[in-house]
């Protein structure tokens, strides 16, 4: 169907404020255009009013669905390659990659905390011997690169030493060439605790908490914030290519989800 002038305008400005078209983006437009530019709006604010770069919030929306929590594969395409185009390194996207791998740790520190809780209710009592040297040096390494020593931190170090090395070497890989610098590691992992499919308020704590001692700015944090709520929008990416083929099944046929 031939668009009108005012279908067309409205989606010109979509990609001018979201960067890209997709098949649910031409089926709201059919279907309610009032709504495609509400969301327009909505979805384009945090880019045209906040601090942080093109190429940052593409990072963000790698981060975002290719989280465990998510695993949203055509929006992780479009981003990358979006991220690529705003001038990402593949080592940048790969450091997103790991950060979002370590997310799985959510569990295991939530967890550690609540058996501590539950053993001393029990009766059990908390291991409070001094650390060996060993688990000393763990600590200080935690606390050098982290700046903080979470209670979860403690537990494990305590309950499991070996883990706790593990895990340590997993949350600092070592920076390589062309990967991300220690702000931009902060806000990814600041918007995989603030995620909604994976809303983690001790983790987000911690990491607004790192972000402001780094001197990232209010504003950048207040950036990453919004920018996690566009991911109930997949909704209408999945569903109106859906509803599209219900209306319509033979043009349907031809639109891939986006």
């Amino acid at each position: 169907m031939t668009l009108t002038a005012e279908e067309q305008a409205l989606k010109q400005e979509f990609i001018r404020a979201r960067g890209y078209w997709r098949p649910w983006t031409e089926g709201l437009l059919r279907l309610d255009p009032e709504f495609l530019a509400t969301y327009a709006r909505y979805g384009g604010y945090p880019a045209e009013t906040g601090p942080l770069s093109r190429k940052m919030c593409e990072l963000i929306y790698v981060a975002l669905d290719g989280s465990a929590t998510h695993l949203f594969r055509s929006g992780l395409a479009l981003h990358m390659q979006l991220a690529l185009e705003q001038g990402a390194t593949a080592q940048e996207i790969v450091d997103v990659l790991r950060l979002a791998t370590a997310q799985g740790l959510d569990g295991c520190n939530l967890g550690i905390g609540l058996l501590a809780e539950e053993l001393a209710l029990a009766g059990g009592d908390a291991d409070q011997a001094p650390l060996s040297r060993e688990q000393t040096a763990l600590r200080d390494a935690y606390v050098a690169l982290f700046g903080d020593w979470p209670d979860f931190c403690e537990l494990w170090l305590r309950a499991d030493p070996g883990y706790f090395a593990v895990m340590l070497d997993l949350l600092t890989v070592g920076d390589k060439a062309g990967g991300l610098d220690e702000r931009s590691r902060c806000l990814i992992s600041l918007a995989l605790n603030g995620c909604f499919t994976a809303l983690n308020p001790h983790g987000l704590r911690l990491q607004i908490r790192r972000a402001l001692r780094l001197g990232i700015d209010r504003r950048e944090i207040l950036q990453v914030l919004q920018m996690t709520a566009h991911l109930g929008v997949h909704a209408c990416s999945i569903g109106v290519p859906v509803l599209m083929d219900a209306i319509d099944p033979a043009a349907g046929k031809s639109a891939a989800v986006g």
